[in-house]
């Protein structure tokens, strides 16, 4: 038993560093290709690809709820080590993520293009290239919402060394793109769209064969069996309303922005996402690498060790979000005029908010995780979410009466930190 503890933990501390020296790579060609980015597309042709992105986002919750409810049941089934249920688990989620996919078109296509004709603020000599980038986008969250049980076996058996591997490969078709869009004479932004849409689909197929060449429950057999299928879409629909409000949060303020600000503060906006993924990211590998020992350690009866683990991951997460944010707090203008040859206006502020965001959320994600092990999700989703929605109502408030835009940012971190003291609360 306490062998197997010690292996378990070395595969942890292993997994982190693969994580993190993939996060690194990550990091490191974004802040060079943003830059680059920025200043081929211009501020205004940035902020359109960022709003435009976040519709076809907005319609992804479903996927969101799937997503984690399709890791948490094969984890769950590895940790009970039934094999053939393991199977039949994924092939299972497989069908529910391409059923998720084809409805996500169709919004899109209908609900979506409407929306984006007639009520985001674009110029009219930009239309055209808008409606490409949204089909690219559309097409892109196609393969990432079908991609979503091969990443989450990837995690659930532990492998992090593929991604520290496959990332090589898309750090280097990443800076193709900035080559191609330095040199290359067509429209900017169509092609930026393209050759985004093209990585991100090479990547995916890159992990599903790696998938079905090593993992012998990715193997495709057609099997829609209720009695598998109704628990993971219980538990995705109880996590549904959380995750639905997170997306709608998130890009029904960045729709907000450009309605009553324009597509400048969408760049602003969008520089801001991508500090704040970053540094999420370097948080966010605790989790992600200890979240399958949890589950794991639930699904086999052993509930001391799941409670040392939750524990320990969020006090390393804590610090170490902790030590990066503070730096970046207190240099973000420095920081941003060294990074970018133009910093869009708000974008200093929006970052702050956003680090000052990630502070309080990420003291509460292991937490959830801890919940999704033991399928307790009801009572956290339900208030988060409703907290989150709220933010929308709030925000067009205060921009229809002439507050900053920072406002509605301001909401985001008043809203995360009731949420956090409610998950602590719940659970």
């Amino acid at each position: 038993m306490t062998s197997n503890i010690s292996e378990s933990n070395k595969r942890i501390t292993k997994n982190t560093a693969l994580l993190y020296i993939r996060m690194l790579l990550v990091m490191a060609v974004t802040l060079y290709t943003s830059r680059i980015v920025l200043e081929v597309l211009g501020i205004e042709d940035f902020g359109i690809y960022n709003v435009i992105g976040g519709i076809v986002a907005l319609f992804s919750f479903l996927n969101a709820s799937m997503s984690g409810a399709t890791a948490r049941f094969l984890m769950y089934e590895m940790g009970t080590e039934d094999k053939e249920k393991l199977k039949v688990t994924f092939s299972s989620a497989l069908l529910i993520h391409i059923s998720i996919a084809l409805l996500i078109i169709l919004i899109a296509e209908t609900i979506g293009l409407w929306f984006l004709k007639t009520q985001l603020v674009i110029p009219e000599n930009r239309m055209d290239a808008a409606i490409w980038v949204y089909q690219f986008s559309i097409f892109s969250t196609a393969v990432a919402v079908t991609q979503v049980p091969y990443n989450a076996c990837i995690i659930a058996h532990e492998k992090m060394n593929v991604y520290a591997y496959v990332e090589i490969i898309n750090v280097i078709l990443k800076l193709l793109i900035v080559y191609l869009l330095v040199i290359s004479g067509f429209d900017k932004l169509i092609l930026y769209a393209l050759l985004v849409f093209a990585v991100s689909t090479i990547i995916a197929f890159i992990y599903r064969i790696y998938c079905v060449r090593h993992f012998e429950e990715s193997k495709f057999r057609y099997h829609w069996n209720f009695e598998i299928i109704k628990p993971m879409l219980s538990f995705s629909g109880w996590d549904l309303y959380g995750n639905m409000s997170t997306v709608a949060r998130t890009q029904g303020v960045n729709m907000l922005l450009n309605i009553f600000f324009g597509p400048a503060l969408n760049a602003a906006s969008g520089i801001a996402s991508q500090v704040q993924n970053a540094v999420m990211g370097f948080a966010g590998n605790i989790v992600t690498a200890v979240k399958p020992q949890i589950i794991k350690s639930y699904a086999a009866g052993e509930f001391e060790r799941m409670e040392s683990l939750v524990i320990n991951a969020s006090k390393l997460t804590f610090l170490l979000l902790l030590l990066l944010s503070l730096p970046l707090i207190i240099e973000m203008h420095f920081v941003l005029s060294l990074w970018l040859k133009e910093v869009p206006d708000y974008t200093v502020l929006f970052c702050i908010c956003t680090l000052l965001f990630n502070f309080f959320a990420t003291m509460s994600i292991v937490v959830v995780t801890a919940a999704h092990a033991i399928g307790r999700i009801k009572r956290p989703s339900l208030i988060n979410g409703t907290l989150y929605l709220s933010v929308i109502p709030i925000s067009y408030l205060a921009f229809k009466l002439g507050f900053s835009p920072v406002t509605s940012y301001i909401f985001n971190i008043l809203a995360v930190i009731a949420g956090m003291f409610s998950n602590v609360w719940t659970i």
